[in-house]
């Protein structure tokens, strides 16, 4: 048997897609929800706050924050080889939240991004098992993608 939990945290975030067919080619944001999906074993030793717990949801917030929402909130994701992009961006200067990607960030690119940003940090002190199954990265009300490792 194993328990599954999720808890999310959003972001209002600006990327491009720069050989994009259609209009995602164009500057432009989302209000993005993060989802990490972490299944294992409850914590059984009495007592402790996180007794019958995967992990205290605030712990897995504060780690959402910390590699995901404070780094990408209110930025524009670029992809390091979009060179149009990259020029626009240079014209707003330091005072502009400008994140370099490796790579296009799709919400595709972007969820595998979040899993390897999240996963080394989920950790509790119980010794329980204790795994991030995926990260799922809505863009829009009707569009999500999924990591899994």
């Amino acid at each position: 048997m194993t328990t599954i939990i999720r808890r999310w945290v959003e972001t209002d975030t600006g990327h491009r897609v720069p050989n994009h067919k259609s209009k995602c080619r164009h500057m432009h944001g989302h209000r993005y929800r993060w989802e990490a999906e972490i299944e294992g074993d409850v914590v059984t030793e009495p007592g402790v706050s996180e007794e019958g717990m995967l992990i205290d949801f605030s712990d897995v917030s504060a780690i959402l924050n910390e590699y995901i929402h404070d780094i990408v909130d209110h930025a524009f994701l670029v992809y390091s080889g979009d060179q149009d992009g990259l020029a626009a961006l240079e014209v707003l200067g330091d005072q502009h939240r400008t994140v370099i990607m490796e790579f296009v960030p799709t919400a595709e690119n972007l969820a595998k991004w979040a899993f390897e940003a999240v996963e080394p940090h989920l950790k509790t002190a119980y010794g329980n098992r204790l795994r991030l199954v995926a990260i799922h990265v809505r863009e829009t009300p009707k569009s999500w993608a999924t990591w899994r490792k």
